[in-house]
């Protein structure tokens, strides 16, 4: 912060000063110049493979390279406005393409870092920049005179000579251009860019607010008998914690699922799950100064505005016309083929928890707090399954490295630890991707435990784009984050079935953006329809928990033996029980992100109000509520999932189409399979997501395989 002052000091100074000598003005750049000089992300870095050199960048110099990148930024916009030559693909398309270059190096580096370890410069930083680049990048999308050069450039692009991805760079920037609402007049433009700022603001109060919630609460916790038969290394760390927040002595449980996750599987004690269930799901709906209702329905009216601003009657119609689904017609339609069958089997698995209450002797209404406890029950009496039982045979490194095994069987990639590159935190890890001929392809950060610095849940960023423009071809550099329990004193790292799914699961993200292979970062790695995004991750999670690839790293952390066939079949028939619940709760959520955003007017709704009528609408039980409610729905409401909550689903057939074909195959490594999935994948945004996706498998997707996956058939 201070030294953005000192650089608005300095701007403010050249402005004041230019009726002095010509001299006086040059000695004024002099001195801020050289400031910005000694700004680490303003230089040239000489680190390996060009990764941050985050051991060198302080909290404070985001905001003033961000204020000098956004000024080169347009530096360069005007030059491309003011080229006297005739408008071309080259000095027009491709010059908007490549400008910004500093500008995006810097703002992918602060996204991963502020998201993952974050602190209080960071988090201002955060409000301060992200409404001025919602007005810097209105202010090039909206530029008349740069939409002049490439409306001309696009009129001629039947006669251009363009290549496949040529042409699809140029359709992608005319159409977001127009999206962006280039055309409208004046006093419509002006008002857009006022609501895009405003959404900028609105949704980092929404991630302070709720990272803000999940901090603060703590469940004390003195007597050893409400831990029931948790598993050591969740003890271990409730005690650990408590150590951290002042206790002497006792256990300490909080949001984070790490930790409250355990809790709720094996506390017998049913007042104290319904007291940290309670909290968990009303994050932000406190009616204290981090409550987010007021934040999320300013959000929705802004979005509405903006919706019919650009010819839209809802947002969910401008989200959409650019995914795989087009129009919200199509989603519902999606979401209402599962949630039938998904709702009968969630009702059929609560009455099994109900009777196995009753013989507890509870009398009382079963509630949402109950769910995950009586679900463990059910496993371990039902199907004989403990799942501490498995968790010695899911060490988080032995897990990583059977990711990194999956990599190479189906695509011939290697990962090399990199122990000279800094990294933003200390249990970060990172390797060098390299293909079986040695060519260096990429690096990628793991950083995989949760800290009350890291927003919750688990993600992918790429800190590099891959890109190979006139012949210079730049690497991707790609991070995975998580939030699993960090080893104790006493334990590694033991983690659950579905955390090491989701190891898989951001792996495949991690892929996408490493085994890309296009011309122009815009439309390389990741950069593709958000109902697209999920599959390359989604689809690693069929392997993950297959026996052909669980026997290479699936091994007892103490013994080195390798998970046992019987347990492996014991884990799979227990985790197929609670799969009503985990498409209710998702469906639910989806709905509800869809309801929320095929709102036609701009008018004011009640959160609470608005969110109870929309499950009540799909029949939602009353012992399950949404994976997200509205108040902690980052996804919508904190990120980019805004009537895209349903991509998981979308996905889901894709990837459950795609697995089902590899089985039938009767090699789940399947080189030739393996050898089209990574065509598919490595052209990033260059076709349509469909497109692709027939190209890969000769045929559109089909639902089956995943109605048959689930047991819904």
């Amino acid at each position: 912060m201070k030294n953005y002052l000192y650089l608005m000091l300095f701007l403010f100074l050249m402005n004041s000063c230019q009726n002095t000598s010509d001299k006086h003005v040059e000695n004024k750049n002099d001195v801020m110049n050289e400031s910005l000089t000694q700004n680490v992300l303003l230089q040239t870095w000489d680190t390996p493979f060009g990764t941050p050199p985050f051991d060198k960048i302080k909290s404070e110099d985001y905001l003033p390279a961000f204020e000098r990148a956004i000024k080169m930024h347009d530096e360069e916009i005007d030059a491309i406005v003011n080229n006297q030559s005739e408008p071309t693909f080259k000095n027009t398309i491709v010059a908007l393409e490549q400008s910004g270059q500093k500008l995006k190096q810097i703002q992918h580096i602060f996204d991963a870092v502020e998201s993952a370890n974050t602190d209080d410069v960071l988090k201002n930083t955060s409000k301060i920049i992200n409404p001025e680049l919602a007005v810097h990048y209105d202010k090039i999308s909206m530029n008349k005179k740069l939409f002049e050069r490439i409306n001309t450039v696009y009129q001629q692009k039947d006669h251009l000579n363009l290549d496949d991805e040529d042409s699809r760079l140029l359709e992608e920037t005319y159409k977001n251009f127009v999206r962006s609402g280039v055309n409208l007049p004046a006093g419509k433009q002006k008002r857009l860019q006022t609501i895009n700022k405003e959404l900028a603001s609105l949704q980092q109060q929404f991630n302070d607010n709720l990272l803000a919630e999940t901090n603060d609460f703590e469940l004390y916790v003195t007597d050893k008998k409400d831990l029931g038969t948790m598993p050591k290394q969740a003890v271990d760390a409730a005690a650990e914690e408590a150590q951290k927040r002042g206790h002497k002595t006792g256990w300490s449980f909080t949001l984070q699922r790490p930790s409250i996750y355990p809790f709720l599987d094996y506390s017998p004690n049913r007042a104290l799950r319904k007291k940290i269930f309670n909290a968990y799901a009303n994050r932000g709906n406190n009616n204290n100064a981090h409550d987010n209702k007021k934040v999320l329905e300013k959000m929705l009216q802004l979005r509405a505005e903006k919706a019919h601003l650009l010819g839209y009657d809802n947002y969910a119609q401008y989200v959409l016309v650019e995914n795989m689904a087009e129009k919200p017609e199509k989603v519902y339609d999606l979401l209402n083929k599962v949630w039938q069958p998904a709702l009968n089997t969630a009702k059929h698995d609560r009455d099994q928890l109900v009777a196995m209450m009753r013989k507890d002797g509870i009398k009382g209404e079963f509630k949402p707090s109950d769910w995950r406890y009586y679900v463990r029950k059910i496993r371990e009496q039902k199907y004989n399954f403990d799942e501490s039982v498995t968790k010695p045979y899911f060490e988080v490194n032995a897990v990583r490295d059977g990711a990194f095994l999956l990599a190479n069987k189906l695509f011939g990639l290697n990962f090399k630890p990199l122990k000279n590159v800094p990294v933003w935190h200390k249990d970060q890890q990172v390797f060098e991707v390299t293909d079986n001929v040695d060519k260096h392809v990429g690096v990628i950060y793991m950083d995989f435990f949760a800290r009350p610095s890291k927003r919750g849940g688990a993600w992918m960023n790429e800190l590099r784009m891959q890109s190979n423009v006139d012949g210079k071809f730049v690497t991707p550099i790609v991070t995975n984050n998580f939030n699993f329990p960090a080893p104790t004193k006493s334990m590694p790292s033991l983690l659950s079935f579905s955390q090491a799914q989701t190891v898989f699961h951001e792996f495949g993200h991690g892929l996408h953006g490493l085994l890309s292979n296009v011309k122009y970062a815009s439309l390389s790695g990741t950069n593709v329809p958000r109902d697209f995004v999920e599959f390359p991750s989604q689809v690693m999670e069929n392997w993950m928990s297959h026996p052909d690839m669980l026997k290479y790293y699936a091994k007892h952390y103490q013994t080195g033996k390798i998970i046992p066939q019987e347990l492996i079949k014991k884990m799979n028939d227990a985790n197929r029980f609670n799969e009503g619940f985990r498409s209710v709760e998702y469906l639910a959520a989806s709905f509800l992100d869809m309801d929320w955003h095929t709102i036609n007017d701009t008018l004011p709704r009640k959160t609470l109000d608005f969110e109870r009528k929309a499950m009540q609408k799909i029949g939602l039980i009353s012992e399950i509520i949404p994976r997200y409610r509205s108040t902690y729905y980052a996804h919508i409401f904190g990120g980019g999932y805004a009537a895209g909550y349903y991509s998981y689903l979308w996905s889901e057939v894709l990837d459950a189409d795609t697995f089902d074909a590899f089985v039938k195959s009767g090699n789940i490594f399947n080189p030739e399979l393996a050898r089209r999935y990574k065509k598919m994948i490595s052209s990033g945004g260059t076709k349509p997501g469909m497109q692709l996706y027939k190209e890969f498998m000769g045929r559109a997707p089909k639902i089956n395989a995943l109605l048959k996956k689930k047991g819904f058939n």
